[in-house]
């Protein structure tokens, strides 16, 4: 590839982005934040090695009886899910990856070389990235064990096989987030992928429900799906390896192929870094078509909501139109009756009947509303996230921010209310409707636990900011410490909402229930109310704060 020879002075530019890389972690951990996100980080860390650690041992344990039994071409079976979960996991997982936009380096005088190898460094540190090579290592430890003179070329295999996953997946992404540059083609790829990832979800219900009956035409499909298989990566690895002591042409063939692959994904990945490192910019403004007269202006009456102020109101507007254009608040607001349905479907624990929310209905409309509270906390902790560095606006508009933060609120309030209307709507549709007590108690409990999110959320949004980023992967989510700190809020709230649900059936009344959510969202309320005057100052306090770190690129 044109422009990809390496100098001496790259090492000396890897160096100096890993002092400064290091120099950060460093700086990050003298505040109280940074501390939270390191502990944040190492429970994602502990929790990605349980699952590396598991799945390698099951692929070096298979991949040895594979070898041991002479079943090396059943390999693909193994390198299938590795291929699949190393290339779609980065994408339906964006909160738990470490992504950092590297494309700010481009403003230094750093050269292509340099720029093409940190883009794939980066990709290397990737929890996919990481767990599919563990994976791959156990697979050729395993096979070496079985059949230790096979260990050396199922090894070169499987690292060129890891080659093909890393430049794919960073090929991937560099032509995604071109796309999502755009408005058009962020909204279609934005709906292509909640259809898929919608889709998915079915497949085990659908499995469980319907798998002893084999379609008709099974056979066919897969006779001429197979050969396609064997084109593919995962196909031609484990080709390579089983044909390596029979037919070692074919062997060097499929080791060729998967060369040729690794060679397509790095020149698309070459082109697109190309462009960008030429300082490509992309940008979804237009040309204005028409030039208003002299003297004559656009108007546009904002919406007057009764009993708001004009400020609490245009923000609520604003606020509105930003979640009504983004993709994953659309796809957020669906998953809850996606999951009432998705639970309809599974069979009981028997494999055979409906499953346990068929026969105790009344369950569904507390569950459905609870997992809608619960999915829309990242949301609602990172108030400010999407304004991004706009957020300097507020401090210097004559607005109160306790107003900025009543708009925001209500806005998310008016989420969550539909979203229980459209949980409660799917319970009636897909189960039966739920018993008054059941619906009362659950409307009760919202009440509680909503002002108490809000609360925590406008204290997460002050001292925890991030930006939000909704066309580019790995930058839609609040921060790490955020994250923590509502798994705990979150963990708290149903600890209490299951002491009074168990309390209230212990004496048999349901209603009491009702009475003591009540109550207790009466607490819940004066406690907003007090945080909400004492948030105001706070977030002047760190104006500076809040700005630098939401304009961060």
């Amino acid at each position: 590839m044109a422009g990809l020879t390496f100098s001496r002075g790259t090492r000396g530019q890897f160096a100096a982005i890993a002092r400064v890389r290091w120099q950060l972690f460093g700086n990050s951990l003298r505040t109280l934040r940074g501390r939270f996100e390191m502990v944040s980080r190492i429970f994602i860390a502990l929790a990605f090695a349980g699952g590396g650690l598991g799945g390698a041992m099951a692929f070096g344990a298979t991949s040895y009886f594979f070898a041991s039994h002479g079943k090396i071409e059943w390999l693909a079976f193994l390198l299938w899910p590795i291929f699949l979960f190393w290339q779609l996991f980065p994408v339906m997982a964006t909160a738990f990856t470490e992504n950092v936009d590297s494309s700010n380096l481009l403003r230094f005088p750093l050269s292509y070389p340099s720029y093409f190898l940190i883009r794939l460094v980066y990709g290397a540190f990737d929890p996919a990235t990481a767990m599919g090579c563990f994976w791959l290592f156990a697979m050729a430890v395993g096979i070496g064990f079985a059949d230790p003179p096979l260990f050396l070329w199922a090894a070169v295999v499987l690292l060129a096989f890891a080659t093909v996953n890393i430049l794919l997946g960073r090929m991937i992404f560099a032509w995604v987030e071109r796309w999502l540059a755009r408005r058009r083609t962020r909204e279609i790829l934005g709906v292509l992928f909640f259809l898929i990832i919608i889709s998915f979800q079915f497949v085990g219900p659908l499995a469980s429900r319907y798998g002893g009956k084999r379609p008709p035409g099974m056979t066919r499909v897969t006779e001429q799906v197979l050969p396609v298989e064997r084109l593919l990566p995962p196909g031609l690895a484990a080709a390579a390896i089983a044909q390596s002591t029979e037919q070692a042409a074919v062997a060097l063939g499929a080791l060729g192929l998967l060369g040729g692959y690794a060679f397509a994904f790095f020149a698309l990945l070459h082109l697109r870094l190309r462009a960008q490192f030429r300082g490509e910019n992309l940008s979804e403004s237009t040309a204005q078509s028409k030039t208003l007269a002299r003297g004559q202006s656009a108007r546009y009456a904002g919406w007057a909501v009764p009993g708001l102020p004009g400020p609490c109101a245009a923000i609520l507007e604003k606020e509105s139109r930003y979640l009504a254009r983004s993709g994953p608040i659309l796809f957020t607001l669906v998953m809850p009756v996606v999951i009432l349905l998705i639970i309809r479907l599974t069979p009981g624990n028997s494999g055979k009947g409906d499953g346990f929310l068929v026969h105790a209905p009344d369950l569904a409309f507390p569950v459905g509303a609870a997992y809608a509270l619960l999915i829309l906390t990242n949301l609602i902790y990172n108030n400010f996230g999407p304004d991004a560095a706009g957020v300097q606006f507020f401090f210097a508009s004559p607005v109160r921010l306790r107003e900025v933060l009543i708009a925001k609120n209500l806005a998310h309030s008016a989420v969550v209310a539909f979203e229980v209307v459209l949980v409660y709507l799917g319970v009636c549709f897909l189960y039966r409707p739920p018993a008054a007590g059941a619906t009362l108690a659950t409307l009760a409990g919202i009440l509680f636990a909503l002002p108490v999110n809000l609360s925590i959320g406008n204290l997460l949004s002050i001292y925890s900011p991030k930006k939000i980023d909704f066309g580019t992967f790995g930058r839609q989510k609040a921060s790490g410490s955020t994250q923590l700190a509502a798994f705990g809020s979150q963990a708290a709230l149903f600890g209490i909402a299951a002491v009074v649900v168990l309390a209230s059936r212990m004496f048999g009344r349901i209603w009491l229930a009702t009475v003591l959510f009540l109550v207790l969202a009466a607490f819940a309320f004066l406690a907003y109310a007090l945080l909400l005057n004492r948030a105001e100052q706070m977030a002047l306090d760190r104006r500076e704060i809040m700005i630098s770190e939401l304009s961060r690129a």
